[in-house]
């Protein structure tokens, strides 16, 4: 992929329009899905798509510059040029809109990424939707020109002006049959985590941009085996170790991004056992159903795995 443009849309918020190098056209994508960036040095790094699905000649992102972020920002903030090469997956969804009689989209930051896409699908289909969208500053708030045109629909909070999203009021008030989108930083998806009891199971649907805080194991065995059904293989998973390196140490190949249990590439299914899931992917009903996990962090409350590999 080239990099077709670039250039600032907020405070230390760039937009991105990739396109492919021989102008084809692009694998499809649905409202919120994201793609891997393959950077420099090794670092793989995934953004939203926040334009229009429809549009198969380039994809668009929207980035923000994080001072205490691992590089990949940095790069592109400050390095990466229009006419610039990079290597990208193809897009993937982790979080899909779902069909409901009403949407309630909140957002903080940068999350507003793949809320976009589907507000437009909302619009296209003809529900009902509302935005409460939280930023530290107006000037850090990306979209808001294009957002201006929606009406009341929107509702802009910044922090430095009026403080913080009331969510408590804002889920008391939503109404039945809504489903709930949300993205942004971990302070604004752990106060909604706290408020769930507000709506019914599974009206809330989130998307981490870091990893949630790690649950206690629930298993404490100070080793785990796992046998992979395709290949034959049975490898010994340590207490230190994920079964993803441990399955890479043992010359099993495996797609992964992450690592973080945010991206969902290394996906798999489990055939045996009882996984004990730690990543910030899986819903409630596909964690409890125990026929998959992410084997970057998640490990077992059974002593023993098999997975489809």
């Amino acid at each position: 992929m080239v990099v077709q443009h670039k250039q600032p849309i907020a405070e230390d918020v760039v937009a991105l329009r990739l396109k492919t190098i021989g102008g084809s056209s692009l694998p499809p994508w649905t409202a919120g899905a994201h793609v891997d960036l393959h950077l420099p040095g090794g670092k793989v790094r995934q953004y939203s798509l926040c334009g229009d699905p429809a549009d198969r000649h380039g994809y668009d992102l929207a980035v923000l510059r994080e001072p205490e972020g691992r590089g990949g920002s940095a790069f592109i903030h400050d390095q990466l040029q229009i006419g610039d090469t990079l290597a990208i997956s193809p897009p993937r969804n982790n979080f899909a809109l779902v069909p409901a009689t009403r949407y309630l989209f909140i957002v903080g930051g940068i999350g507003i990424t793949p809320i976009l896409p589907m507000i437009n699908e909302a619009d296209r289909l003809g529900t009902p939707w509302t935005l409460h969208y939280g930023g530290r500053t107006a000037a850090g708030m990306a979209f808001t020109e294009t957002l201006a045109t929606c009406g009341d629909r929107v509702n802009l909070v910044t922090e430095d002006t009026s403080g913080f999203l009331d969510l408590d009021r804002i889920l008391t008030a939503s109404a039945p049959g809504t489903l709930v989108y949300a993205c942004g930083p971990e302070g604004l998806l752990q106060a909604l985590d706290s408020l769930t009891d507000r709506l019914p199971p599974g009206a809330i649907h989130t998307e981490r941009f870091r990893a949630a805080p790690a649950a206690e194991p629930a298993s404490s065995a100070a080793e785990l085996t796992v046998h992979c059904a395709k290949s034959g293989i049975e490898v010994t998973v340590e207490p230190d170790h994920s079964i993803l390196e441990s399955l890479e140490r043992a010359g099993i190949a495996v797609a992964s991004s992450c690592r973080d249990g945010i991206c969902g590439t290394c996906e798999t299914s489990v055939l045996d056992g009882v996984p004990d899931h730690r990543d910030s992917v899986l819903s409630t009903a596909e964690r409890n159903a125990g026929n998959r996990m992410l084997i970057c962090v998640s490990r077992a409350v059974t002593g023993h795995l098999t997975l489809d590999i």
